[in-house]
């Protein structure tokens, strides 16, 4: 485990070894998440979306096909009007 310090103004210098693993550089984005189990997750966004498959996926859940998202999108439009 690698750890760091919070500085006086909240910033945090990330370890090396992460920025390699993430491929991040000066001026790389990232989004911090909080998963369903309370733990913090740093997505870098400098990567092909296609590379996060899964990412957030829980364990027990089926996967939806395309077209159940469609329709999920449909419904939840529509509820808003």
């Amino acid at each position: 485990m690698v750890s760091t310090i919070i500085t006086t103004t909240g910033q945090v210098t990330i370890p090396k070894e992460i920025r390699n693993y993430l491929n991040l550089d000066a001026g790389s984005k990232v989004d911090f998440v909080i998963d369903e189990n309370g733990a913090v997750k740093l997505i870098p966004l400098n990567v092909p979306v296609q590379t996060l498959s899964g990412i957030l996926h829980r364990p027990g859940t089926k996967s939806a096909t395309l077209e159940e998202m469609e329709t999920a999108i449909q419904e939840g439009a529509s509820d808003c009007s």
